[in-house]
């Protein structure tokens, strides 16, 4: 058992979804939001380390994990980082927290930004870990982008293309998506790996996904493009992979820099995985930045 016995799994009916979480510790509580195409799984090496400093909480957003998978509509609005904002605020209210500190990695970094932006009152201060945004990114598409983050573009076709081939196949999809993401030598935990095909491999979690990516490049964009002129008003850290393609391919702490009032910033000897890849520093760097002061 990845969390061990300090750590409770429990559901969570929010207004149009069902959040499958683990929580545990005592403290500031700090919200955990995992990114593609795990689930709440990959916190299990930083969670366990800071329960002594905080009520930690590990959810699946929605479409992931043991959580469930709302039907989406034509917009995708379902799948939109506004909605999975919204059960996570609901969530956290639900175990009696109005306030939080939250770190998002990945798509759990873009439902974290935008959570900064639409519930300021909520956010105590925020990381966002191996992302620039959405907006950012789809704005400065180019030859390598569409190289590199190609999935990008796979996902959002329509009838069904993507949810086909990857069905075919998903224990090779979601491993090779790990291995070409991380580090050369980077290790993830069997038990893991194991847990991310069990709820992968689903076709309603396949398909789940995919709106997830159908919403980022459709009605994400548009919020986004209402918001432009709003910045995060939290404290904000972000993290980045040294040996990943966000760090290649970005200025990332410029970028951030024009979104956010207060910006900390430093990378990280990893690939894009970092609370699997160097959980120590993110453990650090975790307790450095998310204290009451």
């Amino acid at each position: 058992m990845l969390f061990g016995k300090d750590f409770t799994e429990i559901r969570v009916k929010t207004t149009d979804a069902e959040i499958n979480l683990v929580h545990g510790g005592s403290g500031s509580p700090l919200l955990l939001l995992h990114g593609y195409p795990q689930t709440h799984v990959m916190w299990h090496e930083v969670a366990s380390r800071l329960m002594n400093n905080f009520h930690v909480v590990c959810p699946d957003l929605r479409g992931y994990g043991d959580s469930s998978k709302p039907q989406s509509t034509p917009d995708h609005y379902p799948y939109s980082k506004r909605a999975m904002a919204g059960d996570m605020v609901e969530m956290m209210a639900s175990l009696g927290h109005q306030e939080f500190f939250v770190a998002g990695h990945d798509r759990g970094a873009r439902v974290t930004h935008r959570m900064a932006l639409d519930h300021p009152e909520r956010v105590r201060k925020a990381c966002v870990m191996d992302i620039v945004p959405t907006h950012y990114m789809f704005k400065t598409t180019n030859q390598n982008f569409a190289t590199g983050y190609y999935h990008w573009f796979f996902l959002i076709q329509p009838d069904g293309l993507p949810e086909h081939m990857i069905g075919a196949d998903p224990s090779y999809y979601l491993t090779e998506k790990l291995k070409r993401w991380s580090a050369p030598g980077a290790v993830f935990a069997d038990e893991a790996v194991a847990e991310y095909v069990r709820c992968f491999s689903k076709p309603e979690s396949i398909h789940a996904s995919c709106e997830d990516y159908r919403a980022a490049a459709s009605i994400d964009l548009k919020h986004d493009e209402e918001d432009m002129n709003i910045k995060i008003q939290c404290p904000l850290l972000v993290l980045w992979g040294a040996k990943g393609f966000v760090h290649r391919t970005y200025d990332v702490r410029s970028v951030w820099s024009e979104r956010a009032i207060q910006v900390e910033s430093r990378s990280l000897d990893c690939g894009h995985f970092l609370p699997e890849e160097d959980p120590l520093t993110v453990c650090e760097e975790f307790l450095r930045f998310f204290v009451d002061k």
